[in-house]
């Protein structure tokens, strides 16, 4: 998902042919994105490079977040319909069946945008890779806002399509921790406080991004295993996670861990209403995520996933503002 696909993905697949798909140490990887300790002693950056500030201003950077656009609207679409069309359909373990179809329709997904700007459709994966430095800043937050647009049109098209009941009884299929239901003195709330709601939320996300997207990141891990192996792995395991979030708590009202802030968004803005309540839940959650896996990236041994081997690392951020690297 590093969003520098294009040099970055020919590179590794060169050496992958050369190499016959063996795992090869991080130092001796030709990654335009990184570099030895010797030369990162010897460079210092602005901050605007850090930032990448300049991709700000590239036509193929925006090309490449109407890509994310695209592709987060054509999920949110599927994504919500299956959750409406499993739930609606008279089966037995609906979660597991919605698992399922969702682990698949994820995958290619992902299949089909990675060549376009890396595959993120998230803004979880999009700050990840921000913070960590496989892309800059700057194209992580132009993603985020596409991601964004993208729910908002995902979730437009999905309320054209069905029924004001439907749309009604579903809220769109977006996220929410409680229901307003009807009990024996009166209207009464159900679902998840928010404190539990919130660490799940973190929680989730941080197995996602441990036991997934990991594999995205690390370049020699996705030339072993495969593009399409591993666009099915992150499949599987947010289709399990969804499973595990709604079946653990089996708390009426409580739509499970969005685990994709975008979507959340979209079915907020058009639907509106109680989607908003407890709606920074589903971006504070995965945040907290996003800077523990950071974390985690840097103290693990160098011969691993080195993060401060990246020109936009967040940490080399700090220190350029800090004065550090001067």
């Amino acid at each position: 998902m590093a969003a520098d696909a294009g040099n970055v993905y020919v590179n590794m697949e060169e050496e992958s042919q050369a190499a016959g798909n063996r795992m090869q140490p991080m130092s001796t990887t030709p990654v335009p994105a990184q570099w030895t300790a010797d030369e990162k002693k010897q460079t210092a950056f602005s901050l605007s490079e850090r930032l990448g500030l300049d991709e700000f201003l590239s036509l193929n950077v925006w090309r490449a977040a109407l890509g994310e656009l695209l592709g987060t609207a054509v999920l949110v679409f599927m994504f919500d319909t299956i959750v409406i069309s499993t739930l609606e359909t008279d089966v037995k373990m609906p979660n597991l069946i919605l698992s399922i179809l969702l682990a698949i329709i994820i995958a290619i997904l992902l299949l089909a945008v990675d060549p376009v700007s890396g595959g993120h459709i998230n803004p979880i994966v999009s700050f990840s890779a921000g913070l960590i430095g496989l892309i800059s800043m700057s194209r992580a937050i132009i993603y985020i806002i596409a991601q964004c647009a993208g729910g908002v049109l995902g979730a437009l098209a999905l309320k054209a399509v069905v029924s004001s009941n439907i749309e009604r009884t579903f809220s769109l299929a977006g996220c929410t921790l409680t229901v307003i239901a009807p009990g024996p003195e009166g209207p009464v709330t159900k679902g998840l406080e928010a404190a539990q709601a919130f660490w799940l939320e973190a929680f989730c996300s941080f197995v996602f991004l441990f036991a997934s997207i990991w594999i995205l990141f690390d370049h020699r891990q996705r030339n072993s295993i495969g593009m399409i192996r591993v666009f099915s792995i992150i499949g599987i395991v947010l289709g399990l996670l969804v499973f595990v979030s709604t079946t653990v708590t089996a708390t009426k009202g409580y739509a499970g861990a969005g685990m994709n802030p975008a979507r959340c968004f979209g079915a907020a803005v058009v639907r509106g209403g109680h989607l908003w309540e407890g709606h920074w839940i589903f971006w504070a959650g995965p945040a907290v995520a996003c800077l523990a896996f950071y974390v985690y990236t840097l103290i693990i041994p160098d011969d691993h996933f080195h993060a401060e081997g990246y020109k936009h690392d967040f940490f080399g951020i700090l220190r350029t503002i800090s004065g550090l690297e001067r």
